[in-house]
């Protein structure tokens, strides 16, 4: 999607891993993952291509998205990552129940690569799903300079194929940035305390798997798995297909009840995998509409119908996806906490606690802070909560803010209780949950993987301008 030229304009206005030295047949062994310099086509032509950050494999160019790690549940993924930018990075491996030592939050499970160093991730993929990989050091300039790229991890037993299954699958990393009008990503945006203490970092250009009005090419007749991924910095992406029905299958990685649904509404960070059946005549052509703000549907791509003959429609029920290993948390002996939002415009916060002293807001936000997690802006010296492990946490996410907030957990996945009171039925699971302005979620998880873990805001510049603690299971 390339906004109108007013809307355009108006827009515009570490070192090396710590568990020890690895032997040399295994280090020489390691997939690269570099991060570096490189250039995409984001805007479309006749725009020139656009300098960007990306990851790239070793000795290869840099891509937007990064290249995608495909594995099977259970498989081990090793990336050495080696940083070939100007500034400090880290890679998150978001919404995979990892290692503590390998979640990459720079600042509390690793310290930041040093630019010229480099860092061995070595994990076990333990669930099925679709989640994704990003830097997670100053997120809010690397990753909208597009230091971000899809983690595939498939079913132990294959599901595609089978009976009510998809025939095939196709990824589809969604972002957001904001350009000037030579076709360059608008720097003197990164870090403005406006955008920190509105919605954030909104941008101008919507693509799909790097490209604007990308056309996704289909055949008519066969059912398609969509692996939806919001890598926006900001942007809250409510997504449909003109004349096509969806079926959400999974949300952020994980397998739910089928579920009919015309749209679909992906937070930053959030993923669903959608089947869709492709209905339209060959030739056709069916556009992927984004609301961009206040109903306006715009265009962002289009799936793309094959000339050939249509394949014979697949009448089945959509079949589920296999049932994941979750434990279910137990509510009755939970440990209670909350966790209280505040700041940001409109949002009247007096002060805060930042590096164990008491601002008032003029302080803070000359500090650029404007958000607080329990009164705390973004101290990561201070634990928000600490909770024995194999207990159940009941966490209460009260946003007392006048913007919506999406809630990242690092290291587990959660159970959405209720709503303002309201319980939420069946069980679906996030990494990753929605909080409108002045509204409560209760959330639940069972506290098994051990370590010091973040929790955050992913809208990213509330989340560099206060919006960010860590717990404990221990």
């Amino acid at each position: 999607m390339t906004l109108s030229r007013r809307s355009f304009l108006a827009a515009s206005g570490a070192g090396l891993c710590a568990l020890g030295v690895p032997s040399l047949a295994r280090a020489r062994a390691m997939p690269v993952l570099q991060a570096g310099p490189s250039s995409a086509q984001i805007a479309p032509l006749p725009y020139p291509v656009t300098p960007v950050w990306a990851y790239g494999a070793e000795g290869v160019r840099g891509t937007i998205p990064g290249p995608e790690i495909r594995v099977r549940a259970g498989d081990r993924v090793r990336r050495r990552l080696s940083n070939g930018l100007s500034q400090p990075t880290a890679v998150h491996w978001h919404g995979i129940r990892i290692d503590n030592a390998m979640d990459g939050a720079a600042g509390l499970t690793q310290d930041a690569v040093e630019p010229g160093g480099v860092f061995d991730y070595d994990f076990v993929a333990p669930d099925a799903g679709t989640y994704w990989y990003h830097s997670h050091n100053r997120g809010w300039e690397q990753v909208a300079r597009g230091l971000a790229g899809p983690l595939i991890v498939e079913e132990a037993e294959p599901w595609t194929g089978l009976e009510g299954a998809t025939t095939r699958e196709i990824t589809c990393m969604l972002d957001d940035w904001r350009m000037v009008e030579t076709g360059a990503i608008h720097e003197d945006s990164f870090g403005a305390l406006h955008d920190a203490a509105h919605g954030g970092r909104l941008g101008n250009t919507v693509t799909l798997n790097g490209t604007s009005d990308t056309a996704l090419p289909v055949r008519a007749g066969e059912r398609l798995r969509l692996r939806l991924i919001n890598a926006a910095t900001a942007r809250v992406m409510p997504l449909r297909i003109k004349g096509h029905a969806m079926t959400i299958i999974a949300r952020d990685g994980f397998a739910t009840v089928p579920e009919a649904a015309e749209q679909v509404v992906l937070a930053p960070a959030q993923r669903a995998d959608i089947v869709i059946d492709c209905t339209g005549a060959p030739g056709s052509r069916a556009d992927i509409l984004l609301d961009a703000g206040r109903g306006d549907w715009v265009r962002i791509a289009t799936l793309a119908y094959s000339g050939e003959a249509s394949l014979p429609p697949v009448e089945a029920p959509v079949r589920p996806l296999p049932e994941p290993a979750w434990r279910a948390p137990d509510l009755d002996g939970a440990q209670r906490e909350e966790l209280l939002m505040e700041g940001g415009a409109m949002g009247g916060m007096a002060g805060a606690m930042l590096d164990g002293a008491r601002l008032d807001a003029r302080a803070l936000a000359e500090k650029g802070k404007v958000w607080a997690f329990n009164g705390i802006a973004g101290g990561m010296d201070t634990r928000l909560f600490r909770i024995d492990r194999h207990r159940t946490m009941h966490l209460t996410l009260r946003n007392d803010t006048a913007w919506p907030h999406g809630i990242h957990l690092h290291g587990h996945h959660f159970q959405v209780v209720a709503r303002d009171g309201v319980a939420q039925p069946g069980r679906v699971l996030h990494d990753t949950v929605l909080a409108a302005p002045r509204e409560v979620v209760e959330i639940a998880f069972v506290a098994d993987n051990p370590g010091k873990w973040m929790i955050h805001c992913h809208m990213l510049e509330h989340q560099a301008s206060g919006m960010m603690g860590w717990f404990e299971v221990a």
